[in-house]
């Protein structure tokens, strides 16, 4: 029995853990690498095994830095059973399609570019991988136990990070040795909107556990909603636009349910307000077809509409048309639109028109990959390079941590101190600051924490660590 760290272990995307036990490889998530000037290069990679010997692939949510190398996998020779839960199986088509669609249209930007003699740029996958690899999922119960193979058995609890996100309880058994290994996923925050918090484990061997926040403390949520009331009221005051870079799944849908909530007491009467993402438009009748995932405020609500609730000045637009209408709009437009990273998609075409406009507004609400456009954001350069044009940041930007999906360095030591014993504690999913910060917290707790590097290989029978070469 050993574990094998590949994806996100020193870095926080391209999650992807290989796990071995009883004559049986699993793979626990398999995510795209975001951000970065080398992320299309190590995308494109050999796998450190054979994607054809992998019996399974243990998801835990959907979102394209956990799931998005699947279709690669299932184009290299893949042909097991991608196990998720069912609000993740029902966004996962949304997901790994657009990505798809998005490869699809660079190579052909690339195409146009390129010299007669240079060799044609081709996508990481197409739409027949996606829908190949769609066709393997299946759906778990939360909370029952599955025993896929002899000596495996396997739960899916809630992770309370984005709607059918989870962590994945593994009991493995070999030469009459049972270990039990707790994949954390991505965790979201306490008492967050829409969502149950994470489920509160009592007993492992060993965890596997995410460290994007584990060095710093989000705004308390009602410094945040204060913070957003002050960001609508400036911009309104100044005649400008607040565009917001959202995630399809997760972050537009709570952004939303906030505007709702708090509709008067921000003003937004005097605003339109657009949800500027196909998908995320998509996502959001999934997230309303999942209520059983609500909390208990979010349930209520649901019970009082038969469908989606929209804002009476809310306006979906699906179309690149509809996008481009928002253009005209110079004041009061508060546009959402994907990507969260701002590493492409509409938000880009709004940057264009908005980010040199000093009374304008810019709201992260999201985790930010070295290497992206969103961080750059958030690290106020002074210029940005947007489709070949470069544009003077002159719009304001805000940082609004507290809606992170993403627990903090409290959460993640909240969800940790239910364990008993203290297990052993393999710290992935997190730059090498925040992890080491998070490491010597559990220390102080009386744990034992570990950062791995790629390639380390955890022995589960002895529980020791072997170093490999960084892939």
């Amino acid at each position: 029995m050993e574990i094998e760290f590949f994806g996100a272990a020193g870095e926080v995307t391209g999650s992807c853990h290989i796990l071995r036990v009883g004559g049986r490889t699993l793979l626990v998530d398999c995510g795209l690498i975001q951000g970065g000037h080398d992320a299309t290069r190590r995308n494109r990679l050999d796998f450190p095994f054979d994607p054809a010997h992998i019996d399974a692939v243990l998801l835990t949510h959907a979102h394209i830095d956990h799931c998005g190398r699947l279709p690669l996998l299932v184009k290299r020779g893949f042909r097991g059973t991608i196990y998720t839960n069912a609000a993740c199986r029902d966004l996962l088509p949304l997901l790994l399609r657009d990505t798809a669609d998005l490869a699809a249209r660079e190579a052909e930007r690339r195409a146009r570019r390129a010299d007669e003699d240079e060799p044609r740029f081709e996508p990481l996958f197409d739409l027949d991988d996606v829908e190949r690899t769609l066709k393997l999922v299946r759906a778990l119960r939360y909370d029952a136990e599955y025993a896929p193979y002899p000596g495996v058995s396997m739960r899916v609890r809630d992770a309370g990070h984005i709607l059918g996100s989870s962590s994945i309880e593994v009991s493995c058994t070999e030469h009459g040795v049972t270990k039990r290994i707790v994949f954390s996923g991505d965790l979201g925050q306490y008492d967050s909107p829409i969502l149950l918090d994470p489920y509160r484990f009592e007993s492992a061997d060993l965890v596997l556990m995410e460290s994007t926040y584990g060095d710093r403390l989000h705004r308390r949520r009602e410094d945040t909603i204060k913070e957003i009331g002050e960001i609508i009221r400036e911009a309104d005051q100044e005649n400008g636009n607040i565009l917001v870079p959202a995630f399809a799944v997760g972050r537009s849908q709570e952004i939303l349910y906030l505007l709702g909530q708090y509709f008067d007491e921000w003003g937004l009467d005097r605003w339109k307000i657009f949800l500027d993402s196909p998908m995320a438009i998509e996502a959001s009748k999934v997230y309303w077809a999942h209520a059983e995932r609500f909390d208990e405020e979010a349930r209520r609500l649901r019970e009082t509409f038969e469908s989606m609730p929209e804002l009476p000045n809310l306006r979906l637009c699906k179309t690149p048309q509809q996008s481009r209408e928002i253009n005209s709009i110079r004041t009061r437009a508060f546009i959402i639109a994907g990507s969260g990273m701002c590493n492409g998609g509409r938000i880009l075409h709004h940057f264009l028109q908005n980010l040199e406009r000093p009374e304008c507004h810019v709201m992260i609400t999201g985790f930010q990959a070295p290497g992206t456009l969103g961080r750059q954001l958030v690290d106020r350069v002074s210029t940005v390079r947007i489709h070949g044009q470069t544009l003077h940041l002159r719009a304001k930007v805000h940082t609004v941590g507290g809606l992170s999906a993403h627990g903090d360095q409290a959460d993640l030591l909240r969800w940790y101190d239910s364990f008993s014993g203290r297990p052993l504690v393999c710290l992935v999913h997190g730059e090498s600051e925040p992890a080491h910060a998070l490491q010597h917290k559990i220390d102080k707790l009386g744990g034992k924490a570990i950062v791995p590097k790629p390639g380390t290989r955890l022995d589960l029978a002895t529980m020791t660590m072997t170093s490999g070469s960084k892939t």
